[in-house]
């Protein structure tokens, strides 16, 4: 099941409804004018079709429609991403128009474009209206339609396509652009050269730095240590002399004074770290020392890195990013220079296409006869005997993304005529019905978990219009089917019935939708079997069409 419940408030003739739906097939039916269609219509809306302030009804101010569906689980990830979250197992759309024919949407709860709406649709409603034949002369439809019974699956020739035209593309752009890729190489070239000279290391700038300011001041860090040492160590007294000298007077007394222990072990925990600090200033005394040449080698190095860093017009410390930069630009300008290179890579896309539209020609090939023989069989019941039913495949001049053929569908209406494309079938009777019989063949195939049907038995009748009923039960059992229709063949073989009348009360004219069942429904069976005057043969007639 996928569509729960749906509410109207204040839409065209309809005041208020509230009405739930179940799994199986359900039919709307009504007198001439009562608005069967008029659930459809909110549906649509609700995903996402255009509205004007028509659909307001007369005296409100604003219309409101609310679908509530179960969540497939093929729109969770869509939902997460656009931020309408999918907690929970159902999917509410809500959609409002006002008298200035403005719109709000919200899904789940939360505001939406109607562009969001349009997205969720296919995978929520397939609405097959008295011209739902018109989709059978899309031959994008038709093949989606053929691959889908096959279960043939053409990403991989898709793929495919996408890197033989990026191939092409790269081999056409390079035969145009050979000069000023040659100019291009030469560039490049000469400034890698300049900066292979200096090669920058990462991270050589900032050390370069560092030991320039140790050279530049290096007199300046031998006084400071220097100083430091004779202060702790070397003067007289000297700070580690004083610290010896209060530990030495503490101790004597420390059999006295218990309290002075603390003070001796922090002295002499100075004491230490004093030590520490005299060995490493005498370190840095050691390996400090006055380089004038060596200053003079960092000053020479660190111009260079200027004077390009200038000429390039990079941060010094960009110039080593820079030329890995302008080596990877250099290799792929080379490999554009290579014609031959490139030849032979789009002449490998151009096979690896070849062998994936030919694996899915042979499978068209085989699931076309299949697919022909399916519907034909099931025109036999709707009235069109010897009527048959082709899948063409048509070779096409340049071969595209899904393949090398076009898909193309036959009909011959009765025997003793060559099948035509169904867009040029004459009868709309006849192509509402062939629409039938490939949604019952294919029910199993669309994304859709609901099937809506808006009076597609038009001019059938009799055996015929019971098998269509028939038909649209057997949908049912896959997929939940809701149908409009004015047969009462076609009613009583619904699981459920929803009435659609018309009602006047203090001057004001509005439709319901009301679940019938038991007599109620014999007695609308009844006034569609005798034209609005209900008999006891019409009556009886009714029951033994539910019974039937």
């Amino acid at each position: 099941m996928s569509l729960r419940r749906i509410v109207l408030r204040d839409f065209v003739i309809v005041r208020s409804l509230d009405l739930e739906l179940g799994r199986g097939f359900c039919v709307l039916t009504g007198e001439t004018g009562a608005g069967k269609s008029i659930l459809i219509d909110a549906l649509q809306l609700a995903l996402g079709g255009r509205s004007d302030s028509t659909v307001v009804r007369e005296g409100a101010s604003r219309c409101e429609i609310a679908a509530e569906f179960d969540l497939p689980a093929s729109l969770r990830s869509w939902l997460q991403e656009q931020g309408f979250g999918d907690d929970e197992d159902s999917l509410l759309l809500r959609r409002t128009v006002d008298t200035e024919g403005r719109s709000r949407a919200w899904i789940n709860g939360s505001p939406a474009t109607l562009t969001q709406l349009r997205a969720l649709a296919d995978s929520l409603v397939d609405i097959h209206g008295q011209h739902a034949w018109q989709s059978l002369t899309r031959t994008d439809a038709l093949r989606a339609l053929l691959d889908g019974y096959g279960g043939i699956d053409p990403r991989a020739a898709r793929d495919a396509w996408g890197r033989w035209r990026q191939a092409r593309k790269s081999l056409d752009e390079a035969r145009e652009r050979q000069n000023q890729l040659q100019q291009e190489s030469e560039r490049l070239s000469w400034q890698i050269g300049e900066l292979d000279k200096l090669a920058p290391a990462d991270g050589e700038w900032e050390e370069l730095n560092a030991q320039h300011a140790r050279l530049a001041n290096a007199q300046s860090l031998i006084d400071a240590a220097q100083l430091a040492v004779n202060a702790l160590d070397e003067s007289e007294p000297s700070a580690r002399a004083l610290l010896h000298r209060a530990i030495q007077a503490l101790q004597t007394q420390v059999h006295l004074e218990p309290r002075f222990a603390p003070a001796i072990e922090a002295l002499e925990a100075a004491q230490a770290q004093i030590e520490d600090a005299v060995h490493g200033l005498h370190q840095c005394l050691g390996h400090t020392e006055l380089d004038p040449q060596g200053l003079q080698v960092l000053d020479e190095r660190l111009g260079q890195w200027v004077s390009l860093a200038r000429r390039y017009r990079r941060p010094p410390q960009e110039l080593a990013t820079l030329l890995a930069q302008w080596k990877q630009e250099l290799a792929d300008v080379d490999h554009a220079l290579d014609l031959g290179a490139l030849e032979n890579e789009e002449r490998k896309a151009w096979q690896v296409f070849e062998r994936e539209c030919q694996a899915l020609t042979r499978q068209r090939r085989k699931a076309a006869p299949r697919l022909s023989a399916a519907v034909t069989e099931i025109m036999q019941s709707l009235g069109m005997q010897g009527g048959r039913f082709e899948v063409g495949l048509q070779a096409l001049a340049e071969p595209q993304a899904h393949g090398m053929e076009q898909v193309e569908f036959l009909v011959a209406g009765h025997a003793g005529v060559t099948p035509r494309p169904v867009g040029k079938v004459a009868s709309g009777g006849e192509l509402s019905r062939i629409a039938l019989a490939i949604s019952v063949v294919t029910s199993q195939l669309g994304q859709a978990p609901t099937l809506i049907f808006d009076e597609v038995d038009s001019g059938i009748g009799g055996a015929v219009a019971h098998t269509v009923g028939r038909l649209l039960r057997q949908l049912g059992t896959d997929r939940q089917v809701l149908a409009v229709t004015h047969l009462p063949q076609v009613a009583a073989c619904g699981d459920r019935h929803l009435l659609v009348r018309k009602q006047q009360a203090k001057g004001d004219t509005f439709s319901e939708v009301l679940p019938i069942e038991a007599e109620a429904r014999v007695t609308e069976l009844a006034r569609m079997l005798g034209g609005g005057e209900r008999s006891e043969v019409s009556l009886a007639h009714a029951r033994e069409l539910l019974t039937a």
